[in-house]
């Protein structure tokens, strides 16, 4: 039994926690920015509702042009003997926004990009897993997409016929790896060394909001969480279990962790459009609720040997709190944003982001293989 504690985050200013009741208005603002045109914050009510019209094997005829070629290089650079903490995050205060120590977790970083648990090489295909984050939004371009960005330099690093899938979905929740996104891209055995890469849990933290805000108690909230836990367990576990003969080729699995737009201050107020909607104020639960995935992340990453990117991390300072200079991301004057107008999603500078840190990732296996 896993049992995850909201972790503490000490030394700050803001006030108490106000738990998952306070945090329950945000999973209004999915209404209006989780998915065009969508009027539920949850998860889609059948297995058509988007199956992203991208689930096809990749044919972009300029995916091969020099400006797409990408350099997976988002910063500093990870230095063992310091770690992660002083060697990537040096200019954030890492305690106060309730990073995870995931050394202590027992993860094993390659980079500061994420961690290095498998050898990826030989791949001959890609597939993506997850949500909205790696469907791609408007006002977001599709060639802009963090996916579509990476068809070039993968293919640099890979060979021209690697091909590329994607079965993520808008509204997608952890439920819905087992039950409908894995089936559809693994149906069957396929030998080619594969690499699965994506982003999930945003909306499994909003739907715990959403049972609050529907009358549940705090505790019924903190409980959906636990279950996306141990629905991304299950999912992580399977490439290594029962799906596992369906990878004859091998599989690698990386996973990006859990990313949040007040920069950990908390301030909801930050973003333009959760003021209109009335999620003004600092709620604390944003921040730790976020850690407890994350940590959740990081756990369910040691034991089945996938790996994690650090999605959050990278993003803190690039959100909404970026100009507080008291905040424990601020990253100094001029920090670009990563976020579009919906609060929730990357903008074009926020997808390069995420490309650029999974190149790192799959750099430095590649590095570490040879």
């Amino acid at each position: 039994m896993h049992r995850h504690r909201l972790p503490a985050v000490s030394g700050t200013a803001r006030s108490r926690p106000r738990g998952l009741r306070a945090l329950a208005g945000l999973a209004l603002l999915l209404v209006a920015g989780c998915r065009p045109g969508a009027a539920d914050p949850a998860k889609p009510a059948s297995a058509d509702a988007d199956t992203d019209t991208d689930t096809d094997t990749d044919t972009d005829t300029d995916a091969d042009t020099d400006a797409d070629t990408g350099t997976g290089d988002p910063g500093p650079r990870y230095d063992p003997a310091l770690g992660l903490a002083a060697s990537c995050w040096a200019d954030l205060d890492a305690e106060r926004a309730g990073f995870p120590d995931y050394e202590a977790l027992g993860l094993v970083p390659g980079s500061c990009a994420g961690t290095a648990h498998q050898r990826i090489e030989n791949i001959e295909r890609v597939v993506f897993l997850g949500d909205s984050i790696t469907v791609g939004t408007p006002p977001t371009l599709g060639e802009d997409y963090f996916r579509h960005q990476l068809e070039a330099p993968l293919r640099a690093r890979f060979g021209d016929d690697l091909s590329f899938e994607s079965c993520a979905e808008f509204g997608a929740r952890t439920d819905d790896f087992l039950p409908r996104q894995i089936p559809e891209c693994f149906p069957a055995p396929d030998p080619r060394p594969t690499l699965v890469l994506g982003t999930m849990g945003g909306n499994d933290l909003f739907a715990a909001a959403q049972v609050v805000l529907d009358g549940g108690t705090e505790e019924e909230g903190l409980a959906v969480l636990e279950r996306a836990i141990g629905h991304h367990r299950e999912a992580m576990a399977w490439f290594r279990g029962e799906g596992a003969a369906r990878f004859p080729g091998g599989v690698v699995v990386v996973m990006a962790n859990v990313y949040e737009f007040t920069d950990t201050t908390g301030d909801l107020s930050a973003c333009e459009l959760a003021t209109t909607f009335g999620f003004g104020g600092e709620i604390d639960a944003v921040v730790e609720a976020t850690a407890l995935l994350n940590t959740g992340w990081a756990e369910v990453a040691r034991e089945t040997g996938t790996d994690l990117l650090f999605m959050n991390e990278a993003f803190c300072g690039h959100g909404f709190g970026r100009d507080d200079p008291d905040g424990p991301c601020h990253r100094g004057a001029g920090a670009a944003l990563w976020f579009d107008p919906s609060c929730i999603h990357p903008n074009t500078e926020g997808h390069t982001a995420i490309a650029d840190q999974f190149l790192a990732l799959i750099d430095a296996s590649v590095a570490a293989a040879r």
